[in-house]
């Protein structure tokens, strides 16, 4: 894997240099974008919007608009801005992972120390373990600043790019229903989620719908006439939600058996 980040962790007065993994990446299909009439490859180019023609990626620049006017931005800029800020990730305090909601997680990344790091960053990990704490801090990536937390994970260290508060929308303008559920009603959907419940095993899971349209891609190419499965829902044959319940508990049952 090639490194994304190189700097070094904070804590306290314990510097460990390390370098950053892209430790997920999509199972998405790499498609192409053609032409229909001809199949030829589109290309996007980036265009000077005055004289139409191509500009390189040497000659464009980066800027923001203040107030009708561009300022150009450059590499060292970006850098002078928050100096201290793009070479480390400071632990500035350590929480329960539990208190951070789901919807705050963006991404993750590996990390590995250099040699001379390794006996700090062995020493942060056990100790992470053994308190249950995972560490707040925060980074520059890409010239941007990031909240992030590092987490054990049996031998490594994994950081965990998080979302700020000003990034999460607010609900309030949905139309959330908050009507108390029939005491019957309640009992019978937590008797299915306990019918429901098992062990988490990620290995389960598989992204089925990209395989497939692999599959199809390749009968395709083959000449194979392919057939769109029919799209079968199945509904309960009564509107009443606890009959709907007492229906989903008897085909749990009966798949088991």
């Amino acid at each position: 894997m090639r490194s994304i980040w190189t700097g070094a962790i904070g804590f306290g007065l314990v510097n460990i240099p390390i370098k950053l993994f892209t430790a997920v990446e999509s199972s998405n299909l790499d498609l192409d974008m053609l032409d229909k009439k001809d199949h030829a490859n589109i290309k996007f180019k980036r265009v000077n919007e005055q004289t139409g023609k191509e500009v390189p990626w040497n000659n464009i620049v980066r800027a923001y608009n203040l107030n009708g006017k561009y300022v150009v931005l450059s590499d060292s800029d970006f850098k002078e801005a928050m100096p201290e800020k793009t070479k480390t990730i400071e632990i500035n305090t350590f929480v329960d992972q539990n208190e951070i909601a789901p919807i705050f997680f963006e991404t993750a990344y590996y990390i590995e120390p250099e040699k001379q790091g390794n006996r700090a960053y062995a020493l942060l990990n056990i100790a992470l373990a053994k308190s249950g704490k995972v560490g707040l801090g925060t980074f520059v990536l890409r010239n941007k600043e990031h909240l992030c937390l590092i987490a054990p994970e049996e031998h490594l260290l994994i950081l965990h790019r998080l979302r700020f508060q000003e990034e999460i929308r607010d609900h309030k303008e949905l139309d959330i229903p908050t009507t108390a559920p029939k005491p019957g009603e309640l009992k019978m959907a937590l008797s299915l989620i306990n019918q429901l419940t098992e062990p988490f095993d990620i290995k389960n899971y598989k992204d089925t719908y990209h395989l497939k349209l692999l599959k199809l891609i390749k009968a395709k190419a083959a000449g194979k006439k392919t057939v769109s499965p029919p799209l079968r829902i199945v509904h309960s044959k009564t509107r009443d939600l606890m009959d709907q319940l007492k229906d989903s508990l008897q085909a749990k049952k009966k798949k088991a058996s």
